[in-house]
């Protein structure tokens, strides 16, 4: 039932933002050039990677030796009002329409933070990733990958077909108001670092 929603609601949605996406896209490769989507493994159901696509929102500055620089540094203006607005998730839509990941459910993240869940953390794979989700509309990039995962972990065990209706009308409110895009110190979420090392420095 989740699988056929996800194209009910997908296909007509994807033609309708066609032309956005489109434009975009246009805007994407003068703006900041090729490649105009970013191409990451992300680990999707059950930790099994896929190609997860966005929309290009950073530059490629690197220093002197050859390092690229910090996020805040080489996210531009215009990809700042690409995050703002969610348009660099457009092209999520096309894995959606493959299979990869669902309209809702946890985000996908770096395949580099498998080693780094706690057991129980890790259960967020026990459903497939999603374009929004639980925690995206209850903070975020404002709260702590913590808080992050909690709520995570909350959906995997409570997931229904309202539960992903209310996410879904929740995260066009968000959009709309943009908010909780960036977290409180970072133009982008930090690195996780790890579940034993979190649960250290919150105790120290």
């Amino acid at each position: 039932m989740k699988r056929i929603f996800d194209l009910i609601v997908t296909i007509p949605v994807f033609l309708v933002f066609l032309p956005v996406i489109t434009i975009t896209a246009l805007l994407v490769r003068i703006k900041l050039g090729s490649p105009v989507l970013f191409k990451q493994s992300r680990p999707g159901l059950q930790g099994k990677s896929f190609y997860v696509f966005k929309f290009r929102t950073m530059t490629d500055e690197s220093d002197s030796t050859g390092q690229l620089l910090s996020d805040h540094l080489r996210l531009t203006t215009f990809g700042k009002f690409l995050r703002k607005y969610s348009l660099d998730e457009l092209p999520q839509l096309w894995n959606v329409l493959k299979g990869d990941i669902s309209l809702v459910g946890p985000r996908p993240l770096l395949v580099d933070y498998l080693p780094l869940y706690s057991q129980e953390q890790a259960r967020r794979h026990e459903v497939k990733p999603g374009i929004t989700g639980w925690a995206q509309v209850n903070g975020r990039n404002t709260i702590s990958w913590e808080e992050k995962f909690k709520l995570d972990i909350w959906y995997v065990d409570h997931y229904s077909f309202i539960l992903d209706l209310k996410i879904l009308w929740l995260t066009l409110l968000k959009v709309v108001k943009t908010e909780g895009i960036n977290s409180a110190d970072h133009a982008t979420m930090p690195m996780f670092q790890g579940a034993a090392k979190n649960e250290e420095g919150s105790r120290g």
